[in-house]
């Protein structure tokens, strides 16, 4: 009972259009604990600004939130490592409006965690794009922080070191990680049990999602039911 208790609904999955349409998903599954996708509430106030009365209304807690960058395509590994997080200075500036608004938002909800896609990390510090993402990831979890609003990087575009070591040089007690031990598998970036060892001190959040790992180099693995992929469930949960 306790675990269940634990368990949440990542709202972006179940596509609502309105509250009361999320609420109604949220019932017929039987969990009344949320994760909310924030872009919606931005991007059509009409509708979403009555979430919080709503929820109040339904029993519906909010368990943390998610954000998404302008421009993602998950058409393939490459356009996402192109287009993904805030990596692309051409989409820089909108993502950064879009995350004061968020961040506003986050708090006006009394969320206290906040997870999205940072982009693809570069794997060495050396690399020029590595300043570059920890002087952007930098000021905007100074902003959520402000707000008091923790942010959680999603795990699986890089490995479980160079995410550790990326955490670690950028030195903000308010980032953590969202592990997803399915991602992992999908872009092809390691063991998940192994990765939790390394990615501890930041674990903030977990997403339960399966995976069968690609088998050819350079492209999707493919998602599936959880308990039907290549994550070792019982190894998983006893590593956390």
């Amino acid at each position: 009972m306790r675990f269940a208790q634990r368990l949440a609904v990542c709202s972006w999955s179940l596509q609502p259009e309105s509250p009361e349409q999320l609420s109604a998903h949220l019932a017929a599954i039987g969990i009344r604990r949320v994760q909310l996708h924030l872009d919606p509430l931005r991007e059509n106030p009409a509708v979403w600004s009555r979430t919080a009365e709503h929820f109040a209304r339904e029993g519906i807690t909010i368990v943390s939130g998610m954000m998404t960058t302008v421009g993602e395509d998950y058409t393939s590994l490459d356009s996402i490592r192109r287009t993904g997080g805030v990596v692309p200075d051409g989409t820089w500036d909108r993502n950064w409006a879009n995350f004061q608004e968020n961040a506003r938002i986050a708090r006006d909800l009394g969320i206290r965690l906040v997870t999205f896609h940072a982009g693809f990390l570069p794997h060495e510090e050396s690399d020029p794009d590595f300043a570059k993402l920890r002087d952007r990831i930098a000021r905007t979890a100074s902003l959520f922080a402000s707000d008091g609003v923790a942010l959680g990087f999603e795990t699986g575009q890089e490995t479980a070191d160079t995410l550790a070591t990326f955490l670690e040089v950028l030195g903000e007690e308010s980032v953590g990680v969202n592990f997803d031990p399915a991602n992992m598998l999908l872009y092809d970036q390691g063991d998940p049990v192994a990765a939790v060892a390394r990615l501890a001190p930041w674990i903030r959040q977990v997403h339960l999602k399966d995976a069968v790992r690609t088998r050819v180099p350079g492209t999707w693995g493919e998602e599936v039911p959880v308990g039907s992929g290549e994550v070792r469930w019982s190894e998983f949960l006893a590593a956390l």
